[in-house]
């Protein structure tokens, strides 16, 4: 199929990779403008940009408000079918239906109408969901709330962090759009309406976050706190706010022993653990980032400041 691919996160580069790989002609990218990163300032183009250059593949970036120019570009390009992966932008009627096939198609990382939003698998994570999965649904006006027309599976494991979940998420969800294109190629697709059940009570929602997210606050349960920390892993990264500032926590997990919360409970547990008690159980920190310095094992840190067994983190 001749192809219009909307995406400008790296989450995007597995399924457009795959596209292209089996086949179908990508005949226009959209996606978000360069901007200014890294110490220099210089605009970079996006991770979508940087893939479709490489395949020679034109590219749109509109900038501000996606409309009239995207759908002048989508119908010069003669797209006949949208497939958009992690755009970041509200797609109005008038460019959904630019293609000729008049609809768009979405990668997204959740088994809808779970976790409908922007972060969907940082959610699942957090909520503690022992599987997540792929959806690839079809762009309408409410927000991940299109039918769906193939959906898969999978196991989140016990360590997994945001990052490793997404990547993962990105490689099964590139397979999954290759079929669901293929399906409606030969015309066989067949989009289901999602089960939101009795007053929308199966959907929950996923929406952006900031750096808020990744603040851990030790009256939780620790349960919960080692969730956070895989959930906010690679960013905006768990932290801790001490008395000499804030310190990221890289890594950490439930472990046994009550106190009041912040209190340390033992140093060098395990591998190098400082086990501190929160508002149930206790979490034991592994790996930590002080402001300003390297990774280090816990109990490095803990040496290091003289933190012992009875002793308040906060």
């Amino acid at each position: 199929m001749r192809l219009v691919f909307l995406g400008s996160d790296p989450f995007a580069v597995p399924p457009l990779e795959a596209l292209v790989a089996a086949g179908h002609q990508v005949v226009l990218c959209v996606t978000n403008p360069d901007r200014p990163k890294g110490r220099s300032g210089a605009p970079q183009p996006t991770a979508v940009k940087e893939t479709a250059q490489r395949h020679g593949i034109p590219c749109h970036q509109p900038e501000g408000k996606v409309g009239a120019e995207t759908v002048e570009a989508i119908k010069a390009s003669g797209a006949e079918l949208g497939v958009v992966v992690a755009f970041g932008s509200f797609l109005v009627k008038t460019v959904r239906e630019a293609p000729s096939l008049g609809f768009m198609i979405n990668v997204h990382a959740s088994l809808l109408p779970r976790w409908r939003g922007a972060a969907p698998d940082a959610y699942a994570l957090l909520a503690g969901d022992a599987e997540t999965g792929v959806s690839i649904q079809r762009v309408e006006k409410v927000l991940d709330g299109g039918p769906v027309v193939a959906s898969r599976r999978t196991p989140i494991g016990p360590d997994e962090t945001r990052g490793v979940l997404r990547a993962r998420l990105g490689v099964l969800g590139a397979a999954l759009v290759v079929e669901a294109v293929a399906s409606i190629a030969a015309g066989t697709a067949r989009f289901v309406d999602q089960d939101v059940g009795p007053g929308d009570a199966n959907v929950t929602h996923a929406p952006a976050y900031g750096k808020e997210f990744g603040q851990l606050d030790l009256t939780r349960p620790a349960d919960e706190l080692a969730r956070r920390v895989r959930a906010a892993n690679p960013w905006p990264m768990a932290s801790l706010e001490l008395k000499d500032g804030p310190m990221q926590v890289l890594a950490a997990k439930a472990a046994e022993g009550t106190g009041a919360p912040g209190e340390v409970l033992r140093v060098g547990a395990g591998e190098g653990e400082v086990v501190v008690a929160t508002g149930a159980g206790a979490l034991a920190l592994v790996e930590l980032k002080p402001a300003g310095k390297k990774a280090m094992a816990a109990a490095a840190w803990a040496r290091g400041k003289h933190v012992a067994p009875g002793s308040k983190l906060l």
